[in-house]
């Protein structure tokens, strides 16, 4: 057993100094005092009154467990259990740590097992050779580990024993991203041909595979609803300060989320008022500029809210211990801003990309030429860009051909039997 493995087991120290230095660790950790107050009557109601009652000082790992097993029964846990049990857990990392870990979800992954699975594993690895971004091959691994699993219910368990119907019966089977779906499957069978490990060549089978694709128009707001949403924010408090920042860029230079949360100090160029920085989902370098209201927001959140840290990126979260701010808190944080700033939603996203839409939206309002809009957006084609023609409604209208004059001859040929 490793040396450490066996201090962790082993170690314990007394209840009361260990929860005196807690809580003396949350306090230079920047925790609110009410998260703090809220962890010492967890402690004294809880572990402390406990161990009370059992003559027991000194805590150890499994005294912890032995206090949550005394409680928790099988089955539902309450939202007053999950706290006794959080600030057992908060005692046990700071014992064995020194620190406190934050509760974080962990990706979900999806494995390529088996004899397929290897095979499916050889062109993830050829998509790395290609410099595939880290995005594209996880949505490559999600789509091959559905088939897989498909596979393995219809008792395929080898490369050799799929057959045209277990293609075509899995597609019918996927409700969402079926376009997706049978892209990866084509390249997937296309490597797999090239590399003679199938001799058939089932992506011709999914080469013209019909599905029902709706025309889809961009969710975006108007100029003076996007005005509304910035000025609903209330900037009194660091959080709000932060969010409001985060929101214009967002909305005055159309900023992914993914990009909005690895902003870094080192990608503002304050002298030349300039962002610069390399996108998260295409890899590609992107120049904008660092308008005044966007970079007084960043300002104000780094002098009056940001809390003291050596983290790289500008944002961080909003509850201690701070840690640099992910995608879902970018998302999280703007969805919620348009949704009670007063504004409909009705039949609108509300996240960071509609903001990105809007952007679009009022280029093309102002007349900006469409390779300009691309490279704002930092689109690798501007043929991506050109979904937005459809949100320019006045100039569809300029395109729009007046309806011909119809004679009342027309109508009245035949005597008109036709018409009656």
């Amino acid at each position: 057993m490793p040396s450490f493995l066996i201090h962790y087991l082993f170690m314990e120290q007394e209840i009361i100094k260990l929860t005196n230095d807690c809580l003396a660790y949350l306090q230079s950790n920047c925790y609110s005092q009410h998260r703090i107050d809220r962890y010492r009557t967890m402690w004294e109601r809880g572990i402390v009154s406990w161990m009370q009652e059992k003559k027991l000082t000194v805590y150890t790992a499994e005294t912890g467990e032995a206090f949550i097993a005394s409680f928790v029964k099988p089955g539902y846990v309450t939202a007053s259990e999950r706290d006794f049990i959080r600030s057992v857990t908060t005692l046990t990392d700071f014992m064995y740590l020194g620190c406190v870990r934050k509760r974080t979800f962990l990706s979900v992954v999806h494995p390529l097992y088996g004899e397929i699975g290897e095979q499916m594993q050889k062109l993830v690895g050829h998509l790395q050779s290609l410099r595939r971004s880290r995005i594209t091959i996880n949505d490559y691994e999600l789509y091959l580990n559905r088939f897989l699993v498909f596979l393995e219910r219809e008792g395929v368990l080898t490369v050799s024993g799929i057959k045209e119907r277990h293609i075509l019966k899995f597609v019918s089977t996927m409700e969402n991203n079926k376009v997706n779906v049978v892209s990866s499957l084509r390249v997937l069978f296309r490597f797999w041909h090239e590399q003679a490990i199938i001799e058939d060549k089932f992506d011709e089978l999914l080469e013209h595979y019909k599905w029902t694709k709706r025309e889809k128009i961009p969710s975006f707001y108007t100029a003076s609803e996007v005005s509304i949403a910035e000025k609903s924010v209330d900037r009194s408090s660091g959080v709000g300060k932060r969010n409001y920042a985060m929101l214009l860029l967002a909305s005055r230079l159309g900023l992914r989320a993914s990009d909005i949360a690895g902003l870094k100090f080192n990608n503002i160029d304050w002298e030349k008022n300039e962002i610069c920085l390399y996108q998260c989902k295409t890899g590609n370098p992107v120049i904008l500029p660092l308008l005044s209201d966007v970079g007084n927001a960043i300002i104000d959140y780094l002098k009056h809210g940001r809390f003291q840290s050596t983290s790289p990126e500008v944002f961080l979260s909003a509850r201690a211990p701070y840690v640099p701010a992910t995608k879902s808190m970018v998302c999280s944080a703007i969805g919620y801003i348009i949704q009670h700033c007063g504004v409909s939603t009705e039949k609108r996203h509300h996240g960071p990309h509609s903001l990105r839409h809007s952007l679009a939206s009022r280029l093309l309002e102002n007349s900006v030429p469409i390779h300009v809009i691309s490279e704002t957006l930092g689109h690798a084609h501007t043929e991506t860009t050109m979904t937005y023609l459809r949100m320019d409604i006045s100039s569809l209208m300029k395109c729009s051909l007046a309806v011909p004059l119809v004679s009342e001859d027309f109508y009245m040929q035949k005597g008109g039997i036709f018409y009656e």
